[in-house]
């Protein structure tokens, strides 16, 4: 097997692992994704390393941790001195591009919630420069290359190449129809009226009831999907004319699923919500339901709950079903794009030399326990994702794997197939062994931090969750209460065994495996340059 293939890498934003035909759906179509895993392998227990954007495709490009990296929540851009492994391949002669959604830096051009600390009476603040741990505090015009703000006030803005890595970048920043980057200019060269055409107040009548959906008016041929799929299939005819041995790392990075749910002409309404079927947990009461889930239920249930935002919220069954219905009109439109694209690749020769992979960076709770997004939980539908890898000769073909892997180790397996040594302080490792049989990790760790603070605390947040082959244990800073799950018995996540005596044991146990955990998950970085 030669190392230089080209690695075609799929990513999708905030899609279910349950969400795919290939993952057990039988009402969502996705035959085009469903082909890749019929070629190659399907992890059923692939997990993110945070639930969450910029945290985990963060930890996506680097092979390391957010509380490493430093990206523990969205509003925070990843140092542009972070080393990735794109970078690395880069340098070993792959070429490299993205074509859509990044989200390494940020790109709301929104203040934070989590606002700094006022200094004691009489003491000044540390100067400019000198008030993070790091020089490097992120808070440099350099940070703002996905920042709506700029590309709408500079046409002629672009990214500083090369982009953590990447050489060619043709950015989708933001979601929706509301995305921004290249892709507006894009638009606005096919329609001098597309402004006319975007957002909320533009959309065509619609009878849905969930918040955040809207019809809109942006045809299907000018959708952010439709433009990373062809700006793919004419990045990908360039490569094939240049014909000068070099491979490829081409990230192909759709914005949907993600909400707003806008799924655009024959799309919107290509499933109907009295046609699909509510998750399990929906008409399940939970025992020892966590607080801040009754939280959620208790503002739907009193007329104030906050629905606009990024932030989980309660939903009832009308607007589960209407949600579940979009998203798949959404997913649907996906798999469309991936078949052109994988059909580009046999037009042009290149399917005998690449490599296939598809993933999403986290999934979303989409009405289970009552709940829509995504937020400070640990359920399996956040949590678990999709991640199929299908080599160029069909190996391990049809193949399916319980070992437990996750996002943190998509860097290390993608350098080990192009047999290039990790670098120090990569944390996770490659599962190629896991394709040819061999054992997953013990146990997964999953970080998750927000500006927002937890029901019942002040300040920044923070979470903590072990998933191993049997449970999942939860902790939340500065609240005595916490998670335990028997996966095996329960596994819609159902009954909490936090206070149960009869689970004293387990949880003592999965508490010293999650610290265990979190000391075998260090920083390994920098290397001793000298004995003290």
């Amino acid at each position: 097997m030669t190392s230089r293939h080209n690695i075609l890498f799929f990513i999708t934003d905030q899609l279910r692992a349950d969400h795919l035909g290939c993952y057990g759906n039988r009402i969502v179509r996705t035959p085009a994704i469903d082909s890749i895993a019929a070629r190659g392998v399907a992890f059923d227990r692939f997990y993110v390393a945070s639930p969450v954007c910029q945290p985990n495709r963060a930890t996506l490009a680097t092979g390391r941790l957010p509380s490493l990296h430093g990206v523990r929540f969205n509003g925070i851009s990843l140092s542009l001195a972070a080393n990735t492994f794109i970078e690395v391949l880069r340098a070993g002669g792959w070429r490299t591009a993205l074509i859509g959604k990044s989200h390494l830096q940020n790109f709301t051009g929104l203040p934070p919630s989590l606002k700094k600390a006022e200094p004691p009476a009489g003491y000044q603040l540390p100067p400019k420069g000198y008030d993070e741990a790091e020089k490097d505090d992120r808070g440099d015009p350099i940070y703002d290359q996905e920042s709506g703000r700029e590309w709408a006030s500079n046409p002629a803005h672009s990214l500083c190449l090369p982009y953590y890595g990447f050489d060619h970048v043709e950015l989708c920043s933001g979601h929706a129809t509301q995305v921004h980057g290249n892709y507006t200019k894009w638009l606005r060269e096919r329609r001098t009226d597309a402004d006319t055409l975007r957002g909320p107040d533009n959309q065509l009548p619609h009878d849905c009831v969930l918040p955040q959906a809207w019809r809109t008016a942006l045809p299907e041929d000018l959708y952010p999907t439709s433009y990373v799929v062809e700006r793919t299939l004419a990045w990908l005819d360039d490569f094939a004319r240049r014909k000068d041995g070099a491979p490829f790392f081409l990230q192909c990075s759709f914005p949907d699923p993600h909400h707003p749910f806008t799924p655009p002409g024959r799309y919107w309404d290509m499933y109907k919500p009295d046609d699909v079927a509510l998750p399990d947990t929906f008409h399940i009461g939970n025992r020892h339901q966590p607080p801040h889930v009754a939280a959620l239920h208790a503002a739907r249930d009193a007329g104030t709950r906050i629905a606009n935002t990024q932030a989980a919220f309660a939903v009832s069954e009308r607007e589960t079903r209407e949600a579940i219905a979009l998203t798949y009109g959404m997913i649907t439109m996906i798999d469309d794009g991936v078949a052109k694209v994988l059909r580009r690749l046999d037009e042009l020769g290149l399917s005998k030399d690449t490599v296939v992979i598809f993933t999403s960076d986290h999934g979303d709770l989409m009405g289970d326990h009552q709940l829509m997004l995504k937020g400070p939980f640990a359920y399996e539908g956040l949590t678990r994702v999709p991640f199929v890898w299908a080599e160029p000769d069909g190996a391990h073909a049809g193949t399916r794997t319980d070992a437990l892997a996750g996002t943190l180790d998509i860097a290390a397996t993608v350098l080990d197939r192009a047999r290039i040594a990790p670098y120090n302080g990569i944390q996770g490792t490659s599962v190629l062994p896991m394709m040819n049989g061999g054992a997953g990790h013990d146990g997964i760790l999953i970080e998750y931090g927000s500006q927002r603070p937890l029901h019942g605390t002040t300040g920044e947040m923070a979470m903590r969750t072990l998933v191993d082959r049997r449970y999942r244990i939860t902790y939340y800073r500065g609240v005595p209460w916490g998670e335990l799950y028997d996966l095996e018995n329960d596994p819609l996540e159902m009954d909490n065994l936090w206070d149960d005596p009869a689970a004293a044991n387990a949880k003592r146990e999965m508490t010293q495996r999650l610290l265990h955990k979190m000391m075998e998950l260090a920083e390994r970085s920098p290397r001793p340059t000298r004995s003290a």
